[in-house]
């Protein structure tokens, strides 16, 4: 049975329509999927793919943070950052992954070029370049 869900980033509505499933990672708590009649739910989202199965088949996004909330209206992803899978320039993702990669070679305790490669490979994943 399929829900209302809405994928808002500050910039725009990403998605908004029926679902089947979404499946994202929260902080801490690893991956959840939630289907219809899902007990109420907020969690804060990782940088990871959301992703949604629907009667036309599935959906994805890179998602760079934000919270999920659950209700009786459905499943509302606020996103921080999200980028449909044929919005996301390959190229770009790459050389952001290999300056990321080369900035951990020289401090492999720098958290900003870890989130930054990990923003990276998701962008990739999701874009089915990885």
């Amino acid at each position: 049975m399929s829900f209302l869900v809405q994928l808002v980033s500050p910039e725009q509505v990403l998605y908004e329509g029926e679902a089947d499933m979404v499946v994202c990672r929260t902080l801490g708590g690893g991956d959840i999927a939630f289907l219809d009649g899902h007990a109420p739910f907020l969690g804060a989202l990782a940088i990871w793919p959301v992703r949604l199965k629907t009667v036309d088949g599935d959906v994805s996004f890179a998602s760079h943070g934000g919270f999920v909330q659950v209700g009786p209206g459905g499943v509302i992803v606020l996103s921080d950052v999200a980028e449909l899978a044929g919005d996301i320039d390959v190229e770009r993702a790459r050389a952001s992954l290999a300056a990321a990669e080369a900035a951990l070679v020289v401090d492999a305790d720098d958290a900003e070029a870890a989130a930054a490669a990990q923003r990276a490979r998701v962008r990739l994943e999701v874009a089915g370049a990885s």
